[in-house]
């Protein structure tokens, strides 16, 4: 079993200053998590580009604005299990992808400006997703530990648009979206995502006869299949999206009858900060 790590100790700091605010967990049970801080950070720090498929993270903002989000990074730590369990699905679902976006725009701090890629901040032993660095319901968690375990692990969300939420920092990433994830207004963002990521021709497309798709389909390949997206085979996701990929009747017809070959892309690693 991988060791705890003790918190950050600017997170305890902050945690504790928001000792009362946790007395008030089980009325939010109800009321749902108030992501308004995280909302406003990513209003202010993040843009779309000009054809609206991506987006660019405005860092050296974040990082003059980094009390505020790691205000607001200690009351997702300070946030209970039990008050977080009797919360609906679509709160918790938004509240860990949240968590997700924001402890990696923490992470890529850390190193900002001095680095080109999320990558940088790892080494040879272990990915910078490996790194348990969040106090989060509980325990000392890393990236994977929320996206592999908490969200996808658990089996309670099986929905595959999360993989055009959960941001990485890279240009290859579905964009991160300049505003946060709300339980009341979770399938429509999620909807939004997803038509964005698919109609970027520069990562899924027609190409040379093919269709060329972002290897996130190839890595996740699972999700869009055996029930995650109500489909058996990634082609049948992939049609079910033909508007978005620019298919017409006859190349859906030949995707779903796989005669249409389908082929992975590269991925950009690169920062997503706008420099390149």
């Amino acid at each position: 079993m991988r060791a705890l790590l003790a918190p950050p100790a600017w997170i305890r700091t902050v945690v504790l200053a928001l000792g009362l605010w946790t007395f008030a967990m089980p009325v939010m049970a109800q009321a749902g998590f108030d992501h308004g801080p995280w909302n406003r950070l990513l209003a202010a720090h993040v843009r779309w580009s000009p054809d609206g498929h991506a987006s660019t993270v405005d860092y050296a903002g974040m990082q003059a604005d980094r009390a505020a989000l790691r205000r607001y990074l200690a009351t997702l730590s300070a946030v209970r299990p039990e008050a977080f369990e009797a919360w609906p699905d679509k709160a918790q679902l938004a509240f860990l992808i949240n968590a997700y976006n924001a402890w990696t725009v923490e992470l890529i701090l850390t190193g900002y400006p001095d680095i080109a890629s999320i990558k940088d901040l790892g080494s040879l032993l272990r990915s910078p997703w490996r790194k348990a660095f969040i106090p989060l319901l509980g325990q000392t968690r890393s990236l994977d530990d929320i996206e592999h375990g908490l969200i996808r692990g658990s089996g309670r969300y099986r929905d595959p648009r999360i993989h055009f939420a959960v941001n990485c920092a890279s240009i290859g990433c579905p964009a991160l979206r300049p505003e946060a994830y709300v339980a009341e207004r979770l399938d429509a963002q999620l909807d939004d995502q997803m038509r964005r990521f698919l109609s970027d021709r520069s990562r899924n497309g027609l190409s040379d006869g093919r269709l060329r798709v972002s290897p996130i389909f190839k890595w996740y390949r699972e999700d869009f299949e055996q029930g995650f997206g109500g489909r058996d085979r990634l082609e049948d996701f992939l049609a079910d999206h033909a508007a978005e990929l620019g298919l017409d009747e006859a190349q859906t017809r030949t995707l779903r009858e796989g005669v249409l070959p389908v082929r992975f892309g590269d991925y950009d690693w690169r920062l997503n900060d706008g420099r390149h």
